[in-house]
């Protein structure tokens, strides 16, 4: 077992700060006393073992959470070190051998702490991919999580160029916030969604650095640092347009038929597009497809459609009884003109969004905005309609956040959500009146007493 805890150095004069030392124990009365290089006033030293910030700074100590979260850092650290020494040497430490690999991981540190919040976020890039994993998954975050942060830092640079101010972690404030955003908003004339997403991306860039010790301004974490996502509309294809697609006579366009194969596929299972390329032998049974998602690491396993069972078959000379793969990019393209053939697609949508502040309202063919997403979404949205309930649909997709899955892949219109409701009410009349003895609703009323009217 290794334990740790703060102490304050012993001094004759009670009123001087004291250095603050780590102190750890582990079996056969092992101990290690290690200097933080941290120094506080015994009046702002938290001693009681009760109390919330037992052995941190009390919040009345000005810049409290900066240095509390120093502490943090100096204790995981410690606490790795001895679990990775023995992992590796299968054996415990010496306090010697603990103290010089603190020593080397604390000193490296200290000498980091220079570094700015563009230099932090190239090596955060950099890592990213090769050595990150997420915390979430245990998997290496994907190549579109570091696309995303490289977006992220350029725009920073930006805006660093157009303000004319230079960007650092103590720069990071209310009113950087204030001033970022309407330069992505209103100079860059950016959707609201994208402005969020280069909020969090700051926030991660902000975060890790203050996770690793090498940032303690804190004004990121105010409630009010943030962009709030708008919902934005996304179309899904219902049963009726699947089947549309399904017999359509692409027998003269073998690679439209290949991208609509798969599509189909992608609509009867749900899964994302880079899960449905990969899809190997292994993955498929007489009964179903069991795969482990690549984004959230999530094993989903999803029964065989008849339509999915149709294109396997058609495609049964394959390792995996499914079209070969091509990239998103190109099957985007390729699905918009199988929208174009179908009548169903060739309809007018309206879509609205924010940019630069305004709603920006445009029209366009259904088949003008399908994408490889589509099918996911299609597929969610088609098992909600049928009456399954939406904690189900999650565990065959693979999500973990019910916010995230109810706002980006359940997109029935208000009246198919109306109807959802009447043939719940239906079904529920219809029981009740059958429990009463009665054949029909009409029967039921017969037997009420006239009116006085």
């Amino acid at each position: 077992m290794f334990n740790t805890n703060f102490n304050l150095k012993k001094n004759e004069k009670l009123d001087n700060e004291r250095p603050i030392n780590l102190v750890a124990r582990w079996s056969h009365k092992r101990k290690l006393v290690y200097a933080t290089g941290e120094k506080i006033l015994p009046k702002y030293f938290e001693t009681e073992k009760n109390k919330k910030l037992s052995q941190r700074a009390k919040t009345c100590f000005i810049g409290y959470a900066e240095f509390n979260t120093r502490l943090d850092y100096i204790e995981a650290t410690a606490k790795d070190a001895f679990r990775k020494f023995v992992n590796d040497n299968h054996r415990q430490p010496e306090p010697g051998e603990l103290k010089k690999i603190l020593d080397i991981r604390l000193r490296n540190m200290q000498e980091s702490r220079a570094q700015t919040l563009f230099e932090f976020a190239e090596k955060f890039i950099e890592e990213a991919g090769t050595t990150q994993i997420n915390r979430s998954t245990g998997q290496m975050k994907a190549y579109g999580t570091k696309r995303l942060y490289k977006n992220g830092l350029r725009r920073l640079r930006e805006f660093e160029a157009y303000s004319g101010a230079k960007i650092d972690f103590n720069s990071i404030s209310m009113e950087f916030f204030d001033r970022y955003v309407e330069f992505l908003s209103i100079e860059l004339l950016l959707a609201q969604n994208t402005v969020a997403r280069y909020i969090t991306t700051l926030k991660v860039f902000m975060n890790e650095a203050t996770e690793r010790g090498l940032n303690t301004n804190l004004a990121f974490r105010n409630k009010r640092f943030k962009v709030s996502e708008e919902s934005v509309y996304r179309i899904y294809l219902n049963e009726e347009e699947l089947n549309e697609m399904y017999n359509l006579d692409l027998s003269n366009n073998k690679k439209l038929d290949r991208v609509r194969a798969l599509f189909l596929v992608g609509c009867w299972t749900g899964l994302r597009f880079s899960d449905l390329v990969n899809i190997s032998p292994e993955n498929v049974t007489k009964d179903n497809i069991s795969i482990k998602t690549k984004k959230t690491g999530e094993v989903v396993v999803l029964p065989l459609h008849r339509m999915v069972r149709n294109v396997m078959e058609c495609y049964k000379e394959y390792p995996n009884s499914l079209p070969p793969a091509i990239s998103n990019v190109k099957m985007n393209l390729y699905l918009k003109e199988i929208g174009r053939l179908m009548p169903s697609q060739n309809v007018s949508i309206q879509t609205s969004l924010t940019r630069g502040g305004k709603v920006i309202t445009q029209t366009k063919k259904k088949f003008e905005v399908i994408t490889t997403h589509t099918a996911r979404r299609s597929f969610a949205t088609n098992l909600y309609l049928a009456g399954v309930n939406s904690l189900t649909i999650m565990k065959l997709t693979g999500h973990k956040s019910e916010k995230v899955f109810l706002n980006c892949y359940l997109k029935a219109s208000p009246i198919e959500n109306a109807n959802i409701v009447q043939k719940h009410w239906d079904k529920k009349e219809a029981l009740s009146i059958e429990a009463r003895g009665h054949s029909t609703y009409q029967d039921v009323m017969s037997q009420q007493p006239p009116s006085a009217n």
